[in-house]
């Protein structure tokens, strides 16, 4: 990450100089940005996470005169994580012109179903949760301050090899975002010197993975690898377990959350998880931000939902810049520097990718039923 640079005191004024609205500022209509994503359905807790993330940002944002008077909204559509569904929401909010800016899906195959129709609209697509490296391929409406799998696998490998484990099985969730995820991670496996001794596929719904197991404990290997959702990941290490395998398992940055250790159960407990970011972070705005969470939610943080209170600060941030014209919006994803973000420090975009190029990782393992950073030693 680069030195600390100064901030761009433009973007924070107009976040936070105004501690009261000016006579007739409260009649104005506010900002509205549109988020879709699963409240409801398999992958329901991440949405939900998102919207605890996203309360305390507006809380904040509005708070402290929103932008420039005007209080910012979100208009919140439930997807389910169905492409299908994603595309509904996308038409409802390009239809809507008070929508400056949208942002979602949660995974990259149901919000790349809608790129084109943000990109032909004119309206930006915010993908905060999306790591597929092809996402901002869409066009120039369409930006993430994501960590992109071109990071996130590589250092989900190298997790691998410095856990001293040379012949793993991966096991693969069938979808866009669960291909190319799995051809970099066993790329960067192959390169760190690590046998993938056999490489399975399950489709999303699936629930009896006994199957692709079995055959991978014939095949000697000394670690599991997985590439997938926290729900699937949950029943496949019951399952491995409950087969009596005790191999070491290292998940992708998808578990990198509460509802792991809860689902998981037991059979969690010792898994090992390449996450983007930890509650442990000793970082003074980390732990400032860990207390301010736990004063209102009274709960551990949850990545998903500090991404989403991160992206949310940032999408102010570009609004303050830009104003509300949605080619306005899109220019000032440029122009911000160096905004706060309790994930990476500080976020600035690479006009070239549209992407934020900072990554930080966290190499966390689940002990005594909570995420915590890995002290390094090996299993």
């Amino acid at each position: 990450m680069e030195g600390i640079r100064p901030p761009l005191s433009s973007v924070l004024a107009a976040l936070t100089a105004l501690a009261a609205c000016a006579p007739g500022m409260a009649a104005q209509e506010p900002i509205l940005i549109g988020v879709s994503g699963p409240l409801t359905g398999p992958q329901a807790q991440y949405g939900i996470a998102w919207k605890k993330g996203f309360e305390l940002a507006l809380e904040e944002i509005n708070g402290t005169g929103g932008i420039k008077g005007r209080h910012l909204d979100i208009v919140y559509t439930d997807t389910q994580n169905d492409p299908k569904q994603t595309v509904a929401a996308a038409q409802k909010f390009i239809a809507d012109p008070r929508i400056v800016l949208a942002t979602g899906d949660f995974s990259s195959t149901a919000s790349m179903a809608a790129s084109a129709l943000y990109q032909r609209a004119g309206l930006v697509q915010f993908g905060f949760n999306n790591s597929n490296p092809t996402f901002t391929n869409g066009g120039d409406y369409i930006w993430s301050n994501s960590p992109s799998q071109s990071s996130e696998a590589p250092a989900q490998a190298a997790y691998v090899r410095d856990l001293g484990l040379k012949r793993v099985a991966v096991f693969q969730l069938n979808s866009d975002w669960g291909k190319v995820t799995g051809d970099l991670t066993v790329a960067a496996l192959n390169r760190f010197g690590v046998q993938v001794a056999d490489r399975e596929t399950y489709l999303p719904d699936e629930k009896d993975f006994k199957t692709i197991i079995t055959k991978a404990k014939a095949t000697n290997i000394n670690g599991i690898v997985l590439v997938s959702y926290v729900n699937d990941a949950s029943l496949l290490v019951q399952q491995i377990r409950g087969q009596g395998i005790n191999l070491p398992i290292v998940a992708n940055s998808s578990q990198a959350t509460a509802d792991f250790p809860r689902l998981g159960g037991p059979s969690a407990e010792g898994v090992y998880v390449a996450g983007d970011f930890s509650q442990d972070d000793p970082r003074p705005a980390v732990q400032a931000f860990v207390r301010k969470w736990r004063a209102k939610y009274h709960e551990d943080l949850d990545y998903f939902a500090v991404q989403a209170y991160d992206s949310l600060k940032l999408a102010a941030a570009i609004i303050a810049v830009g104003g509300t014209d949605r080619t306005q919006v899109r220019d000032a994803f440029a122009k911000v520097h160096n905004v706060p973000s309790v994930v990476f420090g500080q976020v600035t975009f690479n006009p070239a990718t549209r992407r934020v190029d900072d990554f930080l990782g966290a190499r966390l393992v689940v002990r005594s039923g909570k995420l915590a950073i890995w002290e390094g030693k090996k299993p």
